[in-house]
């Protein structure tokens, strides 16, 4: 974060952003991949799709190195901190750090559905406990001026009905809450692993819209399983916005190099794959100049070329050079020169 947005006071942060959010379109926090690098990266297809951090617990900000967690690029906004905890006022406290260090939403996770987190009280194994999660939400926003937002899943294990999805949102809606993101899964937290349920549970997207039916108030997200802008179109027919996960890491050019065109009214002129794997470079190299390992920046954007003539190549000569002690700049250029510019989309 630059030193002039540090200097900024919390009310002139909250006066300037809390008003300009828009979740129409989205990419969603995704641990080990949503790191600021990848943001940057994906920043330079989209100016609008709200970004999210990967999730940070409260423990980490609190009891941790809250800068290392909390840092990011002025290039990154619209950003959100997506906070992972069921402490209230532990939560408002983390709030707090993300309203003072400018980001532009704080979103608390209801759906993360690893070992870890639900030993200590975090994640998807909050859905059993509605009343928690409003109290949470409640602290927070009382905390701050940001939007305070929530992303959860369908259910869990056995508490997997609409009913129970209902009374869960009808429940957090009175912390005055009006933004809820639906993972359009449930979560199976006894023999699944994460990995496995973002697959095996089946998709029920026509939950999420009948949700949006009983509470046309509220503004509510769909997420999970999203490919395509055209399966994009269909779901805005039935909720307020998108978020996209893996195919936004896997494959990103599709979808947001043509998201502000299509959803924020931003016909801008977008460069080719080429350009923007160029227009990396000067942050690639900042990072480098900080000490960060090559690989571990440039691993964002493998996907970049995806389906591409040259594709392959580019992704297998990073992957096998990128990891060397001394890999550069020079080791990236490598790896770009084997992509063929004439097959470019």
């Amino acid at each position: 974060m630059s030193d002039q947005s540090k200097t900024l006071s919390v009310e002139q942060i909250a006066n300037s952003r809390s008003d300009t959010v828009n979740r129409r379109f989205s990419v969603a926090p995704m641990m080990d991949w949503t790191t600021s690098d990848c943001r940057v990266f994906h920043r330079l297809m989209s100016r609008h799709a709200v970004l999210y951090t990967e999730m940070v617990t409260t423990g980490a900000l609190i009891h941790g190195d809250a800068a290392r967690h909390l840092a990011y690029d002025n290039s990154e906004h619209p950003v959100a901190l997506q906070l992972g905890g069921s402490n209230p006022q532990e939560l408002a406290q983390c709030a707090r750090m993300a309203q003072e260090w400018g980001y532009d939403e704080v979103n608390l996770n209801v759906g993360c559905p690893s070992d870890r987190v639900q030993n200590n009280m975090i994640g998807a194994c909050l859905m059993a406990h509605p009343q928690r999660v409003a109290d949470c939400l409640a602290e927070m926003q009382a905390a701050v001026r940001i939007p305070v937002t929530v992303k959860h899943r369908l259910g869990i294990d056995d508490l997997d009905s609409f009913e129970h999805l209902h009374r869960f949102v009808e429940t957090v809606k009175t912390s005055g809450c009006n933004s809820f993101t639906i993972h359009a899964r449930k979560a199976i937290l006894d023999g699944l692993s994460p990995k496995e349920n973002r697959d095996i549970p089946p998709l029920m997207y026509d939950r999420v819209y009948r949700i949006k039916q009983l509470f046309p108030e509220l503004e509510i997200i769909i997420n999970g399983g999203i490919k395509t802008l055209e399966e994009c179109d269909t779901h805005l027919q039935h909720v307020d916005g998108v978020m996209i996960g893996r195919e936004a890491y896997q494959n990103p050019w599709p979808l947001l190099s043509q998201a502000d065109s299509r959803y924020f009214n931003d016909a801008h002129t977008i460069a080719d794959r080429m350009a923007i794997a160029e227009a990396f470079i000067p942050h690639l190299e900042r990072r480098l100049a900080e000490g960060a390992p090559l690989y571990a920046v440039i691993k964002h954007l493998l996907g970049l070329f995806h389906g591409q003539r040259g594709g392959k190549q580019f992704r297998r000569f990073l992957s096998e050079n990128g990891h060397q002690r001394e890999a550069g700049v020079d080791i990236y250029r490598e790896a770009l020169a084997r992509v063929a510019p004439q097959d470019l989309l």
